[in-house]
Formats: C-alpha cells, sequence, structure tokens
C-alpha cells in the first residue's frame, strides 16, 4: 500500500543509490543474513520509525523491522530502539537513508518536546513555520507532532497570512484583508486570516478588520503583554520572533494563544543514533 511519505523517501533513496551501492554489491554475499539494531547514543525523543521501517520495506519487502518504542517516547542514552533483520546487504543499502529521517525527525521532536514541557502550565501552543527543508515539509511538520507541537499552515495554501510586504503591495492592512476576503467568497474558501503587526498601532486597524489572528512580529514582553491586553480575546495571538528556550515562558505567560519557532525545522541538531549489525 502507498505511504503518504513515499515520494519523500523513494527521492532520499534514489538520491543515494542511484545505479547501485557499488561497496555492498562488491564486499556483500547476495544471500548473507543480519540483523541490525539501531542505538540511542544520547537521551531525546524518537520520531520517524514507521519511515525508517518504510525505507527498508521499499528496497526489500522481505527485511522484518521491529520498534522497541513508538514515536514520541523518550529513550535513554544506549539503548536500543528498533531492530531491522534480513538480508544484509539490502539493510546496507537502506542503512543512511534511514537513519537520515531518523536523526533529523527525533532531533526535530526532542527540541520542540523541550519548549513544549517549558509552557505546559500555559495554553500556549507552539507551533512551526515554513522554515522547513525543501522537500521535507511533510516529515519535518510530523517531528513537530511527535514532539508535542502543533503545525502551522502547511504551504501558501491553507492559510491566509498577511504579511509586511502584502500590506506594502496592498497599501495598507485594511485592504489586504478587504482583498483575502472577496478571495475567501470568490474560491468558496473557509481558511483563516492572520495579519503580521508589526507595532502596536497595528493592531487596532488588525481588529477592525476582523482578523482571526493576529502575529506579534518581534515585540518586546512589555509591548507583548499590552498587545494581549489590547486584543482581549476578540481574535487569537500568536508570537514570533526572537524565541529561545530562555525567554519562551515569559512569553507564553503573557497570555499568547501560540508561540511559532522557525529554529525547530530551519537548524536541526539531529539525534546521535547509530545502526550496527551482526551476520546471522
Amino acid at each position: 500500500m502507498k505511504n503518504k511519505f513515499d515520494e519523500i523517501i523513494k527521492n532520499a533513496l534514489k538520491e543515494d543509490i542511484a545505479d547501485g551501492d557499488i561497496t555492498t554489491l562488491a564486499v556483500v554475499p547476495e544471500n548473507l543474513l543480519a540483523r541490525g539494531k539501531f542505538l540511542a547514543k544520547q537521551e531525546g525523543i524518537i520520531g520517524g520509525l514507521e519511515i525508517a521501517a518504510r525505507v527498508f520495506h521499499l528496497i526489500d519487502n522481505k527485511l522484518q523491522f521491529k520498534k522497541f518504542l513508538e514515536d514520541g517516547e523518550k529513550t535513554e542514552q544506549g539503548k536500543f530502539i528498533a531492530e531491522i533483520t534480513g538480508k544484509a546487504s539490502s539493510i546496507l543499502v537502506g542503512e543512511r537513508t534511514a537513519l537520515n529521517f531518523l536523526q533529523r525527525i527525533s532531533g526535530i521532536a526532542t527540541l520542540t518536546n523541550l519548549f513544549v514541557e517549558r509552557i505546559k502550565h500555559t495554553k500556549a501552543k507552539i507551533l512551526d513555520t515554513r522554515k522547513t527543508a525543501p522537500g521535507l515539509r511533510l516529515t519535518d511538520k510530523l517531528a513537530v507532532n511527535i514532539g508535542g507541537g502543533v503545525n502551522h499552515r502547511h504551504g501558501l495554501y491553507d492559510m491566509f497570512l498577511i504579511k509586511d510586504n502584502h500590506i506594502t503591495a496592498a497599501g495598507s492592512i485594511t485592504n489586504a484583508v478587504q482583498a483575502c476576503r472577496e478571495y475567501k467568497k470568490k474560491k468558496n474558501l473557509n481558511f483563516k486570516i492572520e495579519v503580521e503587526a508589526a507595532y502596536l498601532d497595528n493592531i487596532d486597524e488588525a481588529l477592525s478588520c476582523g482578523a482571526d489572528i493576529i502575529m506579534l512580529d518581534n515585540f518586546s514582553l512589555d509591548n507583548m503583554k499590552k498587545a494581549v491586553e489590547r486584543i482581549s480575546g476578540r481574535c487569537l495571538v500568536e508570537a514570533s520572533g526572537m524565541v529561545n528556550l530562555e525567554n519562551i515562558k515569559e512569553i507564553a505567560e503573557t497570555g499568547v494563544d501560540f508561540i511559532s519557532i522557525g529554529f525547530l525545522t530551519h537548524s536541526v541538531k539531529a539525534l546521535d543514533l547509530s545502526l550496527k549489525i551482526k551476520i546471522e
């Protein structure tokens, strides 16, 4: 059965294998059997196990992949998280691609979870952005979900987000929101309209237009509090810009509904995992 991640996985395999793994073809006997175990070399949140399994299945559907954890569960350093058994040559062909997905997804999930845990006493939710690796948006956003975060829009097609350049092009926030409303009606769409506010003065105009969400772009904590008070529940509020693990708690405690963080996906630190095989 086709998996929604198959295109991404197949592209990754094609990129790595092309006409063949010449080292494995030269060195590894065709019918040699092996068992490989995935080792966590550091503590973190594991994600991407089903994708790793799919990598091996697309290479050789006789390979057997067994999970020792589920996506979203925490592993300790030195623990095995999964194993793969079958032809050694097939395992070696898929090793790097499977690890690439596992390490990246687990790294994003681990970082996301750190932010989520720091604000769990508030109503705020951690959002991702479109700052994903080209071609990996589905897996990057999956990783954020695994870590406990929430996906913002998946692309330019599923939400209106009026940013500074749109406002410049339209002439005003009012003009931009009105144009989005007319487009929604014309195309019979039901997407929310979000407006980026660069200054406190932008908020009243965005509210008067009936924006569904106001994004506070690079606001200081003091101005963020003032903005939340001024909005007073009339629409949802998103904080964006200059967010880190040191200030996330204070940002969440201002009363915002969402906090978007680009570096969850644009500056990924992979979780350290490895695969070691033994001949059966």
